[in-house]
C-alpha cells in the first residue's frame, strides 16, 4: 500500500509558465523549460523535492522548444526557438553551446542509446549529426549535415541487432554444452559479437516522408505517407516500423534487410477530432492515447487488439472529468492519466496467471486518484526512482512514491491513510482517532502514550490521552528512521544514535565506530533497542534504566553471512536475548533465510524459507513425521516481514510470500499465496515451526504479533467479512483545526490458532497455553501436560484439541476430548482407529471439531479419496463429491451418483434425479416409481372407474391422495358419511366445495353452509344463509369473506331492520365508514360509533370527522372530540374546547394542530395558533412545551418567560445562547441572580456574560455591587468587594453617554464607595508596617459622612478594638467598644471582635460582658434576611 508526497517545484520566478518537462532516465533530476509572460524563456533544473539548483538555468530572449537528456550522463541538450542548442552539465551548470547549424526554431533532438551520437533538426528541414564522447562532451563540428526542406518532426534510432550472448556461451560450454563449445572452435560459425549500440536512425517530416541514416550518416528516403508525421515507433520483436499521422491514421512496415519498407497495415486510430492527442508507447507494443475524453483508448499492436480504460465516480472522479496526458512506468507497470480536474488517475497493471484468458481490460486496475491543483497538462515518469512530474501550466508538481508507514506496541496502533493523515486505534479502551498533520509523513512510531511521526527532516510526538492528540514536542531532525521508548525519541546520524527528549533535547549518544558503520536501522521491543548499520553490524542496547547501556557488542554479519548485500530489517525480542535480521543480497534481491542471532551465545542461526528448513534444532518433534501438507506450504518462499511477541521471548512470527513473486509488483502480491509463519527460538531447542497462517483476504500486511492476536493492516475500501474490531466512537484531531471526518478500519486482528474462542482470556491462561503450544511442538508432552493441569475451562480444552489437529498428537486430543466430556467425538475418534493412515484418523478428530478444511486437506494428503468423497456428502458439497468419485474414486462412482440422485429428489428437483438414476444405472427401478407415486396412480383410478370398478378405483384415488375423486365417488355410490369424513380430516377445498354442493342438492343446508365454509366459498355460503334466514351464522361468514361480501350481508340486515349493531359492524369493516356512521347515527349505536372513530384519521371524510366530534361533544367525551376535530384540521376549535374544558394539550397533539406542512393554515394563522397554544399550555404548567411552541411561533421573549418558570436553569441558558438575543440575555441574567450563585462560580461567571452579551452595564453594575456588598457581608472581603465595585464603574462609565443624569448620581455614588473602601483597605494592609499610621487613617475614615453604606462601622470599631487589644490599651479598647454599642444598639458586636479580644477585655477591666451587654438576644435559629436590591 502506497501514497504519493507531492512536492512543488520551488521556481525562482513564480510568474514564468511551464511548457516542458523532462526527468533524466537514471538521475532523479527534473529539467523544466518555461515561457517568460512578456518574451523569452528559462530552463531550470530541480531535484526529486522540487529543490532548485541555482547554477543549472539558463535564460534567453527566445522560447525553448525542446529538451532531451543524455541517456546515462547528466547532460541536458536544450533547443531554442531561435536555432540555438546548448549543451547543460548538472550540477556544474557547465555549458557547451553548439556551433551554429540551425537557423530556424529547433523540433529534434534525440540521442542514441548509449549517447555517443546527437541528432538535431530544425522547422527549415536541416539535420545534423553530432559525435559526443563518453563524458557526454560534444567533440568538435558535426557529422554530417542534411537539408530535407520540409520541417522535421519525429526521430527514433534503430536499436542494435542483439547478437550473441558470449558469457551465456560460455556457461554453457563449461556445463558440456557441444554446440556451444563448437562456436568458439573453428568448427562453427564465427561469433556475431554485435554492436553495442544502434547509430542508425529513422526521420520523419510534415509532407509525410520517413528517411532513413545509417550509421555512416547516409539518407534515403524509406516510405511516404499521407499528412504530416506525428510519431514513429520500432517494434524489435518484428522489425516493424509504426507510423501515426497527425490525423491518427496508424501504419506498420515490415523492414527488409535491404533497406525496405513494405506496408502490411494500416488503420484509423478513433479519437476526438480538433483535440491534442497525447500518445505514449510501451515496451510491450502497447499504444495509449489519450485526446481530451473520458477515456483512454489502448491498441495492443502484438495480440491485435484495442480496448479503452475509463474513470470511476466511486473512487472519487467527477461526471465530466477529461483526461489529457498519459505517462506509462515500465518498472512500477503503472499508467498515470492526467485529468481536466486536477486528479491524477493511476492504472496498475494485474499480472493473470498464465493460464487466464480474461479480457485484456481486465489487466488495468484503478487506483485511488492523487489530486493536484488545476489543469493537468503533462506528465512524464522519469529517473531510476520512478518519480512522476505533473505540469499543470501555473507549476509543475513532483510525486514520489512511498510506501503508507504503519507501526504497533502496546496495544496501539497506527496506519497512514494520506500523505498526511493517520489513523490511530487503541485497542485496550476502543478508542479510534485520525492524526491530521501539517507534513509528509514519511514514518511514525506509537506507544500506549504517544504518537510520533517524522518526515526526514523533522520530527513531532503527540501525547495520546483518551481520545485526544496533543503536541508535546516538535523539532527538526535530518534522521530517515526512529525509535520511541518511554519518553526517549531516538534518531540516527552518522555513527551514532541520538536519545532525544520530546522536545529534541540531545541526552545521550550512542557512538559506533567508523567500522560499525552507520546507523540505518532502529527497534524497540519492550526494553531493548536493536540497531543495523550499513556495514551490516547489529548492536543490541538495554533502555531499562536511565542510561541506555550496550547489551552486547556490535557483530558484523559480513564474515557469518556469504554474499551480504545489507541489512533490510532487525528486531529484537522481548528479552534481548535474540535478534531476528533480514538481508538483501548483493545483487539487490531479498534473501529466503531469516537469520537469527542468539546475543548470549554469539551464534547465528537461520531458516530457510526456500527450503522450509532451519539451519539447525527441530522442525517438528521427528522429520520423519513432518506434515507433508505443511511442507509444500514452506517450500519456495521468501519472507517480507518479521516480528516478536511483545511479552513472550520465544514466539517469532514472519511474513511469506512465494520465491517468484518478492520482487513483483505490490498489485501481484495482493493476488498471490500470502502466508504467515509463527516459529519458537529457544538456545535449548532452536527453531520449531508452530504454525502456517494463510493471510485472510481484505489484509494488506502483517503489522505486529501480541498473543493472543496477529495484527494486520487494512485494504483502503476493501470490506473484511471477518473483521474483530474495537467498536468506539471515531475522533478526528488535527494539531490546529479538528474538523470530524469518516475514515475506514485500517486494522484488523486474528486470533492465533491456538487462542481461537480464547481470546479474551486471563493471563494465566494465556501462558499456560502458550507454554502448553511450546512444549507440545518440543514433543516433552509431560511438561505440557503440566503446563494445563490446573485448568479446568472446556473451551480451553477445546482449543487445546484443536492445537493436536494441527499437531497431529491424538494421544493429547484423547486427553482433551475426555475433559471437555465430548463423548460423541471421542467414539467417532475410537472408530478412526480402524483406518491405518494417521491422517485419516486426525481427520475425523478435525471433523468433530468443526475444523473441515484441515480435514478435507488431511484426507488429500493421505489420498483416501473414499474418506472424502463420505465427507464432501456429509457436509452438502456434492459438486466436489462428484468430480472426486469421477476422479479419484471411481470405485464408489456409481453409489455417489445414485446418492446424489436420492438428494435431488428430497429437494423436489426431480428432473435431475432422473438423470442421477440413469447415471448410477438404477434408473429401470428408481424412475418407474417417482412416475407411478402420483400420475399414474390417478391414471389408473381413472380407467377402473371408468370401468365401474368403484372399489379399486377408490383405492388407487386414496393411494394417488386425489380427496376430490374420492369425495366424487363416494357421493355417486350414496356413501355421504365417508365423503363427509374424508372432506373434514384433509381439508381439502375442492372436496369440501364438492360435497356442499351435494349437500344443497339434497336441501341439507347446514351442512352444504358448513362446507362451503371449509372450501372458503364464502359467497355460496352467504347466499344460503339469505335464503334460509340462518341470520345468526351469516355475521360470521361474511366478516371472513371479502369487503363486497360485507357489504351485501349488511345491506341484507339493514332491509330486514333487525340486528343494525351487525350492520353497523360489516359497514365498518367493509371500509364504508359513512354508511356505517349514517346508520349508527340513526339508530343511536353509541358503542359502535366509538369503534368507528378510532378508525378515523386526517384522510377521512371532514363531515364525517366534524359530524363524529360533534356526538363527543354532546356525550361529554371531549378527549376524543378533540382528536377528531385535529383530523379534521379545525384546529381552532380544538383549541377552543381544549380551553374550555381544561384538557390537558400533550406534546403529540400539539405537534397535530402546528404541521409545518399543512397547507391549510396560513404562515400568520399558524403563527397565531402557536401562540394560543403556548398560552395554554402555560396556564397548564407545561413550560416546556410552551417555550417549544412560542419559539415555533418566533415569540422568542414569551418563550424564555416559560422556561423561567420552569426553573430548568440547564435549558434556559442553552436557549439564551441559542437565540442570542439582547432581551432574553438580560431575563436569562436575572433569573440567574435568584440562585444561589454564591457557591456556583459558574452561574456568576454566566450572569456576568450574559449582561455583557446583553448589552446591559448598568444592570452588570448592579450585579458587581451585589457581590461587593455579599463579599463585605459574609466574608468581610473587602479587597474582593473592591474589586467588584471597580468593574461596576466600569460598566457605569460605558453607559454614561446614554444614560440620564440619575446614572450620573448612581456612578459618583459609586466612586465614593470605592475611594471609602480603598482607604480601608489602605488601612488594614498598612497596619503590618506601620499600625500608629493606620489606626490614624481609620479614625480620620470614621470621620467620614455616609461611611456605613461603604464600609460598615463595625468593622472600622472592631479594627480599631483589635489593635487596642493587641497593645494592651484595654481601657481605650473598652471605650471603643461601648461607642460600638452605641452606634449600632440593635447589633451584636460579636460580629466584627474577635472572642480573643472580647476573653481579654473581659479579664483586664474586670467586667463581664454576656450576650445582654453585646447586643440584643438573637435567635439561632431566626433568619435575618438581606434584602440587595440592583438597580
Amino acid at each position: 500500500m502506497a501514497v504519493y508526497f507531492d512536492h512543488r517545484i520551488e521556481a525562482p520566478e513564480s510568474t514564468d509558465v511551464p511548457s516542458q518537462i523532462c526527468w533524466h532516465s537514471a538521475v532523479p533530476v527534473l529539467a523544466v523549460a518555461s515561457n517568460r509572460a512578456t518574451s523569452g524563456g528559462t530552463v531550470d533544473l530541480y531535484l526529486q523535492q522540487g529543490e532548485y539548483v541555482e547554477n543549472c538555468h539558463l535564460e534567453r530572449s527566445h522560447q525553448p522548444t525542446v529538451l532531451r537528456w543524455h541517456p546515462t550522463k547528466p547532460v541536458l541538450a536544450l533547443g531554442w526557438e531561435n536555432g540555438e542548442i546548448v549543451l547543460l552539465t548538472h550540477p556544474s551548470g557547465d555549458q557547451t553551446v553548439l556551433p551554429n547549424t540551425h537557423t530556424a526554431s529547433i523540433t529534434l533532438l534525440e540521442w542514441s542509446s548509449s549517447g555517443s551520437r546527437l541528432v538535431t533538426g530544425d522547422q527549415t528541414g536541416a539535420l545534423a549529426v553530432w559525435k559526443v564522447d563518453a563524458r557526454g562532451r560534444l567533440q568538435g563540428n558535426h557529422l554530417v549535415k542534411h537539408e530535407y526542406n520540409k520541417p522535421l518532426t519525429y526521430c527514433i534510432f534503430k536499436p542494435a541487432s542483439p547478437g550473441d550472448d558470449v558469457a551465456m556461451l560460455a556457461r554453457a560450454s563449461v556445463n558440456g554444452d557441444e554446440s556451444a563449445l563448437d562456436m568458439f572452435s573453428w568448427k562453427g560459425a564465427p561469433l556475431k559479437m554485435g554492436p553495442q549500440e544502434g547509430l542508425a536512425f529513422y526521420v520523419s517530416t510534415a509532407d509525410g516522408k520517413v528517411h532513413s541514416v545509417d550509421e555512416h550518416c547516409k539518407t534515403s528516403t524509406l516510405l511516404s505517407v499521407e499528412g504530416a508525421i506525428k510519431k514513429l515507433f520500432y517494434l524489435q520483436k518484428r522489425e516493424t516500423l509504426v507510423v501515426i499521422t497527425e490525423t491518427l491514421m496508424l501504419s506498420q512496415y515490415s523492414l527488409g534487410p535491404e533497406g525496405g519498407a513494405q506496408e502490411f497495415m494500416k488503420v484509423k486510430l478513433s479519437s476526438r477530432s480538433g483535440q491534442n492527442v497525447d500518445i505514449v508507447w510501451t515496451d510491450n507494443s502497447l499504444l495509449i492515447t489519450a485526446a481530451g475524453e473520458q477515456i483512454i483508448r489502448l491498441w495492443d499492436l502484438e495480440r491485435d487488439d484495442n480496448y479503452v480504460l475509463s474513470l470511476d465516480e466511486s473512487l472519487g472522479f467527477e461526471r465530466g472529468e477529461m483526461i489529457n496526458c498519459v505517462s506509462y512506468c515500465a518498472g512500477k507497470e503503472i499508467l498515470a492519466a492526467g485529468t481536466s480536474h486536477g486528479r491524477i488517475a493511476m492504472w496498475r497493471m494485474v499480472v493473470l496467471p498464465a493460464n487466464s484468458r480474461g479480457d485484456s481490460k481486465a489487466q488495468w486496475k484503478l487506483q485511488t486518484p492523487t489530486e493536484i491543483e488545476g489543469h493537468i497538462m503533462h506528465l512524464q515518469w522519469g529517473s531510476s526512482l520512478n518519480l512522476l512530474a505533473a505540469n499543470n501550466s501555473n507549476t509543475v508538481m513532483i510525486l514520489c512514491e512511498h510506501v503508507m508507514s504503519a507501526h504497533f506496541s502496546q496495544q496501539v496502533a497506527a496506519v497512514q491513510l494520506t500523505p498526511t493523515q493517520l489513523s490511530i486505534t487503541q485497542f485496550s479502551t476502543g478508542m479510534r482517532a485520525s492524526l491530521q498533520s501539517d507534513m509528509h509523513i514519511k514514518g511514525v512510531c506509537v506507544t500506549k502514550d504517544s504518537v510520533t511521526v517524522w518526515s526526514g527532516k523533522q520530527v513531532t510526538v503527540y501525547e495520546l490521552s483518551g481520545t485526544v492528540l496533543r503536541i508535546t514536542g516538535s523539532f527538526t531532525c535530518d534522521s530517515n528512521v526512529v525509535a520511541v521508548h518511554g519518553e526517549n525519541v531516538y534518531t540516527v546520524e552518522p555513527n551514532r544514535v541520538q536519545i532525544r527528549t520530546p522536545q529534541g533535547t540531545v541526552k545521550q549518544l550512542l557512538t559506533f565506530s567508523k567500522a560499525e558503520g552507520n546507523p540505518v536501522l532502529l527497534s524497540v521491543c519492550q526494553s531493548y533497542l536493536a540497531v543495523g548499520t550499513d556495514t551490516a553490524h547489529i548492536k543490541v542496547f538495554d533502555l531499562s534504566r536511565r542510561d541506555a547501556k550496550a547489551h552486547c557488542s556490535a557483530k558484523s554479519l559480513t564474515e557469518e553471512i556469504a554474499n551480504l548485500g545489507a541489512l533490510r530489517s532487525v528486531k529484537c525480542n522481548a528479552n534481548g536475548s535474540q535478534v531476528s535480521i533480514l538481508i538483501s543480497q548483493v545483487n539487490g534481491r531479498p534473501d529466503h533465510k531469516v537469520y537469527f542471532y542468539d546475543v548470549e551465545m554469539d551464534t547465528l542461526t537461520h531458516f530457510d524459507f526456500f527450503t522450509g528448513r532451519p539451519s539447525s534444532g527441530i522442525l517438528q518433534q521427528d522429520e520423519s513425521e513432518r506434515p507433508q501438507f505443511q511442507e509444500t506450504e514452506l517450500n519456495g518462499r521468501c519472507p517480507v516481514s518479521h516480528f516478536w511477541d511483545e511479552s513472550d521471548p520465544r514466539l517469532f512470527v514472519c511474513e511469506t510470500v512465494p520465491i517468484s513473486s518478492e520482487s513483483s509488483s505490490a498489485s501481484y502480491l495482493d493476488t498471490v499465496d500470502v502466508s504467515v509463519m509463527t516459529l519458537f527460538c529457544t538456545q535449548e531447542h532452536g527453531l520449531l515451526l508452530q504454525d502456517c497462517y494463510p493471510k485472510p483476504a481484505g489484509l494488506q500486511a502483517l503489522l505486529a504479533l501480541d498473543v493472543p492476536y496477529y495484527y494486520f493492516s487494512c485494504k483502503p475500501g476493501e470490506s473484511d467479512p471477518g473483521l474483530t474490531e474495537v467498536s468506539a466512537p471515531a475522533h478526528q484531531t488535527h494539531p490546529s483545526r479538528g474538523t470530524p471526518a469518516h475514515f475506514p478500519h485500517m486494522v484488523s486482528r486474528r486470533p492465533l490458532r491456538d487462542f481461537v474462542g480464547l481470546e479474551n482470556c486471563e493471563k494465566t491462561t494465556r501462558d499456560a497455553m502458550l507454554n502448553f503450544s511450546f512444549y507440545l511442538t518440543t514433543g516433552d508432552m509431560d511438561e505440557a501436560f503440566k503446563s494445563i493441569k490446573l485448568i479446568k475451562s472446556k473451551a480451553v480444552w477445546e482449543n487445546m484439541a484443536r492445537m493436536c489437529v494441527k499437531t497431529r498428537r491424538l494421544d493429547v486430543a484423547r486427553v482433551c476430548l475426555g475433559n471437555m466430556g465430548n463423548a460423541r467425538a471421542a467414539k467417532a475418534l475410537k472408530e478412526a482407529e480402524a483406518e491405518p493412515e494417521p491422517e485419516a484418523q486426525v481427520a475425523m478428530l478435525a471433523i468433530q471439531l468443526g475444523m473441515l478444511e484441515d480435514a478435507e486437506k488431511l484426507y488429500k494428503c493421505c489420498q483416501r479419496y473414499d474418506l472424502l468423497n463420505n465427507f464432501y456428502q456429509a457436509s452438502g458439497q456434492w459438486q466436489k463429491a462428484l468430480e472426486t468419485a469421477e476422479i479419484h474414486d471411481r470405485i464408489h462412482l456409481r453409489t455417489t451418483y445414485y446418492s446424489y440422485a436420492k438428494y435431488l429428489e428430497s429437494m423436489g428437483d426431480k428432473n435431475q434425479a432422473i438423470v442421477y438414476y440413469e447415471h448410477s444405472d438404477t434408473h429401470r427401478v428408481e424412475v418407474p416409481r417417482i412416475f407411478f407415486c402420483w400420475n399414474i396412480y390417478k391414471w389408473w383410478a381413472q380407467y377402473l372407474e371408468s370401468q365401474s370398478d368403484m372399489d379399486s378405483a377408490l383405492h388407487f384415488y386414496e393411494r394417488a391422495q386425489d380427496y376430490l375423486s374420492l369425495v366424487r365417488v363416494h357421493c355417486y355410490m350414496g356413501n355421504i358419511q365417508k365423503a363427509s369424513e374424508i372432506a373434514n380430516d384433509t381439508g381439502d377445498r375442492a372436496a369440501s366445495y364438492h360435497l356442499a354442493r351435494h349437500y344443497e342438492g339434497h336441501d341439507d343446508i347446514k351442512q352444504a353452509v358448513h362446507f362451503y365454509t371449509r372450501a372458503q366459498a364464502y359467497n355460496n355460503a352467504i347466499r344460503l344463509c339469505k335464503e334460509n334466514g340462518l341470520d345468526d351464522q351469516l355475521m360470521n361468514l361474511a366478516l371472513l369473506s371479502n369487503p363486497e361480501d360485507m357489504m351485501e350481508a349488511a345491506s341484507y340486515y339493514e332491509e330486514k331492520g333487525m340486528h343494525m349493531d351487525q350492520a353497523v359492524a360489516l359497514y365498518h369493516k367493509a371500509g364504508y365508514f359513512s354508511k356505517a356512521l349514517e346508520l349508527a347515527f340513526a339508530t343511536q349505536q353509541f358503542s359502535a360509533l366509538q369503534l368507528i372513530a378510532e378508525d378515523l384519521d386526517e384522510n377521512s371524510d371532514p363531515a364525517l370527522l366534524a359530524r363524529c366530534s360533534d356526538f363527543f361533544i354532546t356525550h361529554s367525551q371531549y378527549e376524543k372530540a378533540v382528536d377528531l376535530l385535529v383530523a379534521a384540521k379545525k384546529y381552532h376549535q380544538a383549541l377552543e374546547l381544549c380551553v374550555s374544558q381544561n384538557l390537558t394539550i400533550t406534546e403529540e397533539l400539539a405537534e397535530r394542530m402546528t404541521l409545518t406542512d399543512s397547507k391549510e393554515l396560513s404562515e400568520e394563522v399558524r403563527k397565531e395558533l402557536l401562540e394560543r397554544i403556548a398560552d395554554c399550555c402555560m396556564r397548564q404548567g407545561n413550560y416546556h412545551l410552551a417555550t417549544k411552541k412560542y419559539t415555533q411561533a418566533g415569540n422568542k421573549p414569551k418563550a424564555m418567560r416559560a422556561l423561567l418558570k420552569s426553573g430548568d436553569t440547564e435549558k434556559i441558558v442553552f436557549f439564551a445562547n441559542v437565540c442570542r438575543q439582547k432581551e432574553l440575555f438580560i431575563m436569562a441574567a436575572n433569573y440567574l441572580q435568584s440562585l444561589d450563585w454564591r457557591k456556583n462560580p459558574e452561574i456568576l461567571k454566566t450572569i456576568i456574560g450574559f449582561y455583557t452579551k446583553g448589552r446591559a452595564p448598568d444592570l452588570l453594575a448592579g450585579f458587581y455591587e451585589a457581590c461587593a456588598q455579599v463579599e463585605i457581608d459574609d466574608y468581610q472581603n473587602y479587597e474582593k468587594a473592591l474589586d467588584a465595585l471597580t468593574e461596576a464603574a466600569k460598566c457605569l462609565s460605558k453607559s454614561k453617554d446614554t444614560l440620564s443624569g440619575q446614572q450620573e448620581v448612581r456612578l459618583a455614588n459609586l466612586q465614593h464607595k470605592i475611594t471609602l473602601i480603598k482607604k480601608f483597605v489602605h488601612a488594614r494592609r498598612l497596619y503590618v508596617e506601620d499600625a500608629n499610621e493606620a489606626v490614624q487613617l481609620c479614625e480620620a475614615l470614621l470621620e467620614e459622612p455616609e461611611l456605613d453604606p461603604a464600609v460598615r462601622i463595625g468593622d472600622a470599631y472592631g479594627f480599631l478594638v483589635e489593635h487596642h487589644c493587641q497593645q494592651g490599651n484595654f481601657q481605650v479598647a473598652y471605650r471603643k467598644l461601648e461607642e460600638l454599642q452605641k452606634l449600632l444598639p440593635t447589633q451584636n458586636v460579636r460580629y466584627y471582635i474577635s472572642q480573643t479580644s472580647l476573653e481579654a477585655l473581659q479579664k483586664e477591666m474586670g467586667v463581664h460582658l454576656d450576650r445582654g451587654d453585646l447586643g440584643p438576644n438573637v435567635k439561632e435559629d431566626d433568619e435575618v434576611e438581606e434584602d440587595l436590591s440592583v438597580s
